[in-house]
């Protein structure tokens, strides 16, 4: 059986209570006073309650019409809703875009190009999951992300595309206090295997057997770089790569001191846009990886600067 409660008469009944009478109500939708009172008279019968008081001469929404108005302006505003959801999925828009980003990602740039992303497509939901070292591949795996931005260890799986986005510099840093930084460069092995070193550590299993340039001995672990920078800068150990961005401000400050190891970090970190093939970015997720490129280059490119000058 068809439910006699309709779309129509939800939205009469908002206009009813905007203009304040059938009549008022009929002018600004352009239809004759009596369909406004009857599609009110069908809408109480389908709810099976007055929600109009009509002792006087222009009927006004009783105790039971207000509260029963606040849920039928939420049912029309989820109704355009899901009209701008299907206009958006015909015209490419992505009906969700879910993002998994690399904790390493400079945190300042993914927030502002999100911020514009919500301005150029208002009606787009957008789940953000922050991850650790191999943590947004997962959520790639298990489609919980669509489209996952980190750097990728070790072999891609076949089903996978990929596009490089920006490599991120990295340094060998240390807290100003710690016995290390009083040592003059270039340092080797010996000096640095006695001292702790701060490390990444894995929570899934797809990074096993990568080392992340471990040198010391002694290693403690932390699954986030937030975590591992506090550790750092109180001086509880040395770190080998940690990213630009992350430190410039407190090199800058004379907390942190560059390291000049004898070994090389090897290669910056290049995070790539990554996604399952056969569903690349829609509209939506292009408009932001490009507006993320041309961001980048101003915030990557000064940490490169800024480290060549200490």
């Amino acid at each position: 059986m068809l439910d006699p409660l309709t779309l129509d008469q939800l939205r009469i009944l908002a206009v009813v209570a905007d203009t304040g009478s059938f009549s008022a109500a009929a002018r600004q939708l352009g239809r004759v006073q009596s369909a406004i009172s009857q599609s009110m008279r069908t809408l109480e019968t389908a709810l099976g309650t007055a929600i109009f008081d009509r002792a006087g001469k222009i009927p006004t929404l009783n105790d039971a019409g207000r509260v029963i108005l606040a849920d039928a302006r939420r049912l029309i505003e989820g109704a355009g809703a899901l009209k701008a959801r299907a206009e958006s999925i015909n015209s490419d828009i992505e009906p969700e875009l879910t993002l998994a980003v690399d904790a390493i990602f400079p945190v300042e740039v993914l927030a502002g190009s999100l911020k514009d992303l919500a301005r150029q497509f208002p009606d787009l939901p957008v789940t953000l999951y922050t991850e650790g070292l191999s943590d947004a591949e997962q959520r790639l795996r298990d489609g919980t992300a669509r489209l996952a931005l980190y750097v990728p260890f070790g072999e891609v799986a076949d089903n996978r595309d990929m596009e490089y986005l920006v490599r991120i510099p990295t340094v060998a840093v240390v807290a100003a206090d710690h016995p290390l930084a009083a040592i003059e460069g270039p340092l080797g092995r010996d000096v640095l295997e006695r001292e702790v070193q701060l490390v990444l550590t894995d929570r899934t299993s797809i990074a096993d057997g990568l080392s992340g340039g471990i040198i010391s001995h002694r290693k403690w672990r932390f699954a986030d770089l937030t975590t591992r920078l506090e550790f750092l800068l109180a001086g509880f150990g040395w770190c080998r790569r940690m990213p630009t961005h992350m430190v410039r401000e407190h090199i800058a400050s004379g907390r942190l001191k560059v390291l000049d190891l004898k070994e090389q970090s090897g290669p910056d970190l290049a995070i790539h846009i990554v996604y399952v093939r056969g569903r690349p970015p829609g509209r939506a997720g292009r408009w932001l990886i490009d507006h993320l490129r041309k961001e980048l280059q101003d915030c990557v490119g000064c940490g490169e600067e800024m480290v060549e000058s200490v």
